[in-house]
C-alpha cells in the first residue's frame, strides 16, 4: 500500500511540473522565421533559440522521441540553419512560443 501512495505521489508530482499548454495563446497563431542561434534535443521537450529580426524567441518544439519519429534529427536544427516556425506564444513570457510545426530545408514537420 505504501508502494502504490509513493508512486502517486510521485506522478502528481511530475504533472505539475510539466507545464500546460494553456499558457500559449491558442487563437492567435504566429509564423516566425529566422536563423536558430541554439538548439537541445532533450526531455520533456525540445527547443530551439530562433532569431528573428531583432528578437530571439525560445521555441518549445516536442519530445524527442516524437521529432525523432517524424524525421526531425538533431543534426536539421544545427546552429545557423534557417527555420520557420508556426506556433503559439506564451501568454506570460512573450519572448517564447510553442511550435505546431517547424520548417527546415523545405521539410515541414508537425511536431504536435
Amino acid at each position: 500500500m505504501k508502494w502504490l501512495a509513493m508512486m502517486t505521489l510521485l506522478l502528481a508530482t511530475q504533472a505539475s511540473a510539466h507545464h500546460g499548454w494553456s499558457e500559449y495563446d491558442a487563437e492567435r497563431p504566429l509564423k516566425v522565421s529566422g536563423s536558430i542561434e541554439e538548439s537541445g534535443y532533450e526531455h520533456p521537450h525540445g527547443y530551439v533559440r530562433l532569431k528573428a529580426g531583432d528578437k530571439t524567441w525560445l521555441v518549445v518544439l516536442a519530445p524527442p522521441s516524437r521529432m525523432e519519429n517524424r524525421g526531425l534529427s538533431p543534426a536539421m536544427l544545427a546552429k545557423g540553419t534557417t527555420a520557420s516556425v508556426l506556433g503559439y506564444q506564451n501568454r506570460n513570457k512573450p519572448q517564447e512560443m510553442r511550435a505546431e510545426r517547424i520548417t527546415i530545408n523545405g521539410k515541414t514537420t508537425e511536431l504536435r
